[in-house]
Order: structure tokens, then sequence, then C-alpha cells
């Protein structure tokens, strides 16, 4: 069955490794291999941060390693487990609250490691995988179950694999794969001077 390339409609060029970055639910169950694995999470640690002070850090779960994969999965909603647990790697992404260089307060941390995702995300893409971030977990059960330090907190779960047809997936969650992919247009995040005020090059093409 044939996987149907998503390609973003975008109102300028960009590179087609960001505009073919999707979140699937559906993967298949084949694994994924670990030097693609490392890709991804090298060019995780290339991405800029505050201080170049990298306050990302990740729990990563595969399938054969079945017991953390299955606390991996249990930090889930029940939503997410329902389509997560086909996916080959499960994982989080965590934040030290931090500096490590003088023990403040890093404010930027959630910013940084959202970055740190984000390239991830695209080499995925990259590579012919995908992956899907999400915002349903259970933290304070992710750091009971992972054993995480206080002055860490977990920012976000996502899934790693190669894509699968929507098929695959029960209802509701077939109709969300299939759904048209949507962004804002420019004109209504980008500011050129008073909050609110276009910029120039934001503007819709007459």
């Amino acid at each position: 069955m044939a996987i149907e390339r998503r390609p973003a409609e975008t109102s300028a060029p960009i590179h087609e490794h960001i505009s073919h970055r999707w979140s699937p639910r559906a993967f298949e169950s084949k694994p994924v291999e670990p030097e693609k694995l490392r890709s991804l999470f090298e060019a995780a640690r290339w991405a800029a941060s505050s201080y170049g002070d990298q306050p990302w850090y990740f729990i990563v779960t595969t399938k054969d390693d079945a017991h953390n994969h299955k606390l991996a999965l249990d930090g889930l909603v029940e939503f997410n487990q329902n389509w997560a647990k086909a996916a080959p790697v499960l994982g989080f992404s965590v934040a030290r609250k931090k500096f490590a260089h003088n023990g403040e307060p890093n404010a930027h941390a959630w910013h940084d490691v959202g970055q740190a995702m984000a390239t991830l995300a695209i080499q995925a893409e990259a590579l012919g995988l995908q992956v899907h971030q999400m915002a349903g977990y259970v933290s304070a059960k992710v750091r009971q179950n992972f054993g995480i330090p206080e002055d860490y907190e977990p920012v976000a779960a996502f899934t790693i694999g190669y894509p699968a047809p929507a098929e695959t997936l029960p209802e509701p969650y077939k109709e969300r794969e299939k759904a048209p992919r949507q962004r804002k247009p420019l004109e209504s995040f980008v500011f050129g001077g008073p909050w609110g005020k276009t910029a120039k090059f934001a503007e819709p093409k007459k």
C-alpha cells in the first residue's frame, strides 16, 4: 500500500525536508536502524541554545527493550497510547531547568529543547523517517517511571518511525491522518513594528 506524500502548501519556497515534515500517527512496525537514530540525535546535538548550554536530554525507548518501552507507553494519555503503541521508537524530551555554568534558572530551556527537536525532526524526514511530538503525556508518571531528577522537567513525548498508510489506523485516528495540513497565514503572526501590524514582506501577495 503506497504511502501518500503530504508536502505543505507554502506561500514562499522552503526546503523540501521542511515542507515534507509532518506528524503521522500511522507507523510501520519496522525498527529504526541504530545508525539512523544516532544521526537524529547528532542533529539535535547541534541545535542552537542560549549560552550554548544545551539543556536538552532525551529518554528513547525501542520495542526491543520491552520493559522501558512499556514504561514510556504508560506515561502517555490513553488517546495517544492507542496509536503510539505501534511506533517502533517512543520517547520524551526533557529540559534542564538551570544553566550549567552558574546554576541560575534558564527561562529559555524549553525554547532550546524545542529547537533540538525541530532539528531532529527535519533530519528524520531527510532519512525517510517521521516524528510525531505530543503534549498528551502525564509528567508526574514519566518522572516517576524514569527517575527524572527534580532539576529536570519533561517537555514533550515523541514517536519516531517509518510512516505507514493511514488505512492502517482505526477511527478516529484515520480521519485525522487524512485531514488537510493547515497553518495560519504569515500576515497573522509576523509583525514589522507595533503589535498586530503585519511586516511588509509578510503581507498577502496580490
